[in-house]
């Protein structure tokens, strides 16, 4: 009898449905491969939810999402939901899962394989087998911080965080850490800021009493940007805020010369929730033109999280395979191959994968 795990797909909007379309194609062969079953319950969510039920994140889909082992989430919002009120916005709808789900900790991996590394904006050389992982905390800090106050004389925003919730985040960017090189950079901005001063403290004595294993260094986060653009293969954990870490990694993002190649998780609370960083790009919906492997990469991500790290093997040598033939999307090439076409690609080279899977 095989594994089972069940999946709450959010297509989203735009080009959402479409690579989530794909990564459901790729992610039932892979599973099928390595003998797990996959219970897919689609809802509406975002722009779609609110054309569909008024609001962006309906209780019937938040109930779902709350009763899954995991959600895949496409993209959400576009200029048709631009004019509506904020607490309807599809944006808002992605704070409420979030927070709904408690999903403290971001993971954004960005690895630039040799057969990307021409497409960055920095010169080949310094960017081809970059492979690095930004932890980032996302529930806590000036986003959430209270009190604020908006008016057209004053503004302000509160920076908060308490120990506990560093202590939670850091232990998620060490643990990472012992599982890759065993190497982290904390950034923060301490020599101004106290919320970064409790940052640096809390962070420096989890790792002289947990982790005394894991090489750790500090940046204050303008230094951090600097070297992340100078050598960003020198990096291997970076463990941040939420403000520093939603700069941070939009950065790190440029390195692979496209969004479109990039996935990510949030972690930490009831159910983990996986989507591309990329946004929900309405200009290409319909069109057949959106790169996958961001969405199939945050499956593989899924996969590994739940698992069944198998199946994510076998997605992310698949993508790998189907990258480095020259087979990519638009956004990648001149020549460039359709949405469905690259996804056949890759499903061709996964039914080549001989199982069970080697170590290299």
């Amino acid at each position: 009898m095989s594994d089972s795990i069940r999946i709450a797909l959010l297509p989203g909007d735009g080009i959402g449905p479409e690579v989530i379309e794909a990564a459901r194609q790729v992610a039932d062969l892979a599973a099928g491969m390595a003998g797990v079953s996959i219970e897919w319950e689609e809802h509406p969510f975002g722009g779609a939810a609110i054309d569909a039920a008024g609001e962006p994140f309906p209780e019937s889909t938040r109930a779902a999402c709350m009763a899954a082992d995991a959600i895949l989430l496409g993209a959400i919002g576009g200029p048709a939901w631009d004019g509506i009120e904020p607490e309807r916005r599809p944006e808002k709808g992605l704070l409420s899962l979030r927070q709904s789900l408690g999903a403290f900790a971001n993971l954004r991996p960005v690895q630039v394989p040799g057969s990307l590394a021409h497409l960055s904006v920095l010169p080949q050389e310094n960017v081809a087998g970059t492979d690095l992982l930004v932890v980032r905390e996302l529930t806590g800090g000036i986003y959430f911080g209270e009190p604020r106050q908006y008016s057209e004389e004053e503004a302000f925003d509160t920076m908060r965080y308490t120990a506990q919730e560093v202590d939670r985040i850091a232990r998620v960017a060490f643990d990472s850490a012992r599982q890759r090189s065993g190497r982290i950079v904390s950034v923060d901005k301490a020599n101004v800021l106290a919320s970064s001063r409790l940052w640096r403290h809390r962070v420096t004595r989890l790792h002289e009493t947990e982790y005394g294993d894991v090489i750790l260094d500090h940046l204050y986060v303008d230094n951090a940007a600097m070297q992340l653009v100078r050598d960003p293969k020198a990096f291997d954990v970076i463990l941040t805020a939420n403000l520093f870490g939603d700069i941070l990694s939009d950065l790190a993002s440029t390195l692979a010369g496209s969004l479109g190649v990039l996935p990510s998780a949030s972690v930490g609370g009831t159910t983990p929730l996986f989507e591309p960083v990329h946004g929900s790009a309405p200009d290409l919906a319909g069109q057949n033109k959106a790169n996958p492997v961001a969405a199939m990469l945050s499956a593989a991500m899924l996969f590994d999280t739940v698992g069944y790290p198998e199946t994510g093997t076998l997605i992310r040598r698949a993508v790998d395979a189907t990258l480095a033939a020259g087979h990519m999307t638009a956004d990648l090439a001149v020549d460039g191959v359709s949405t469905s076409a690259f996804t056949d690609r890759v499903c061709q080279q996964l039914e080549t994968i001989e199982l069970p899977l080697s170590a290299t």
